[in-house]
């Protein structure tokens, strides 16, 4: 699949980027605060309310999932939440109208996906899409940049961020390599596994972010695992971003009814937006 010329491809000037939200937390002194939910999750119309609400209590950028049959990186809750989003007939179209909703706050919002919806939805039918949305960009956590030539391309044409994951296990030439494909930021999963929130941050997210610096100066979020605002200083005394998924995800799983899950959605990102502004 080509890719569209630049004079051709619409470009996303209309939406704010990650660059917007990097800066605005540098004038700040402190990192950026990144939540992710899933689409659709508990029903379309709530998600929206749940992503605009993380906004309003202090999350910088919005992570909004695209639900997957098979979304093998992720652990029981995400899933858990996927599938009610996949149940409740959430798609892509959804997908792309609950990105505008949501960038409308003024919020840089991203895709995160698996690859093969991209795939079956066109690379550069879903990349105009995200355009038209005011979207930011994609973070692809199964796609490499070897294999992502048609999505860096399409990307390129119209501005939008491209976001890679790098792990602990990955050799030096492979992090070095991912950051040169990286615009937005670096997605640093801090630990060997499927998401999920924890009890304690991981000790290989430092030494990873540091390895992930010494080839780039692209921001690195930190992502996996933290679900707590002295978790979020923490990670935020040595990354750019801190990366928050299952622990909002947790709070509308939990609650009873869906103003008590709002309610505690609110109160979980004050908190992580507390904790990044203090830098442990």
């Amino acid at each position: 699949m080509s890719a569209t010329t630049p004079s051709a491809a619409p470009t996303a000037a209309a939406g704010r980027t990650m660059a917007d939200a990097f800066a605005t937390a540098r004038a700040e002194d402190r990192a950026v605060l990144l939540g992710f939910l899933p689409a659709g999750f508990p029903d379309v119309e709530t998600s929206v309310r749940a992503m605009t609400t993380m906004v309003e209590a202090g999350v910088d950028a919005i992570e909004v999932g695209l639900p997957y049959t098979d979304p093998v990186l992720d652990g029981p809750v995400i899933q858990a939440a996927a599938q009610q989003a996949l149940d409740g007939g959430c798609r892509t179209a959804e997908v792309l109208r609950i990105v505008s909703e949501v960038a409308a706050t003024g919020a840089p919002t991203l895709v995160m996906t698996y690859w093969n919806p991209v795939l079956a939805h066109g690379v550069e039918r879903f990349a105009d899409g995200l355009v038209a949305a005011g979207g930011a960009g994609l973070i692809t956590p199964d796609l490499t940049p070897d294999h992502g030539a048609d999505w860096i391309a399409a990307a390129d044409d119209r501005g939008l961020d491209k976001v890679f994951l790098v792990a602990p296990s990955s050799t030096d030439a492979r992090v070095a390599e991912t950051a040169r494909a990286c615009r937005g930021f670096v997605y640093a999963a801090a630990v060997m596994g499927v998401t999920g929130a924890r009890t304690t941050t991981s000790s290989l997210a430092g030494p990873l972010v540091a390895r992930t610096r010494a080839v780039t100066d692209t921001p690195v979020g930190v992502g996996l695992g933290v679900s707590n605002g002295d978790q979020a200083a923490e990670v935020a005394s040595y990354a750019d971003a801190v990366i928050v998924g299952s622990a909002f995800v947790r709070c509308l799983l939990d609650a009873p009814d869906t103003e008590s899950g709002l309610a505690a959605l609110r109160d979980a990102a004050t908190d992580l937006a507390e904790g990044v502004r203090r830098r442990a």
